[in-house]
């Protein structure tokens, strides 16, 4: 089933995680049960990833965090805000992202 991301929301990671970059990985580290994937106990995001990763500040929606990161890699806006839509997606199905109050 598919979690269901609203583009004008912002999102922020949950506070029940611990991020580290580690040899220039990040790497996501769960600290609750049922969070995650059941199959590792790690996460670790791309290049994009961390990009998008760095923007999830709850203050900014995932529709402006994809058009920062368009203008910044110039790229197609479009595409950039599939790759944005789908790794929140990713993020909030495991509950690393929660979306955030702040407005």
């Amino acid at each position: 089933m598919k979690t269901k991301i609203n583009i004008d929301a912002a999102y922020v990671p949950s506070d029940d995680l611990v991020c580290r970059e580690i040899e220039g990985e990040l790497i996501i580290v769960p600290l609750v049960a049922d969070m995650g994937d059941m199959e590792d106990e790690l996460f670790t995001l791309n290049e994009t990833g961390r990009a998008i990763w760095a923007r999830l500040d709850g203050k900014k929606n995932l529709k402006a965090v994809a058009k920062e990161l368009a203008a910044e890699y110039e790229a197609l806006p479009g595409e950039i805000e599939k790759d944005v839509i789908g790794l929140a997606e990713e993020l909030l199905k495991r509950k690393m992202l929660v979306e955030s109050s702040k407005k």
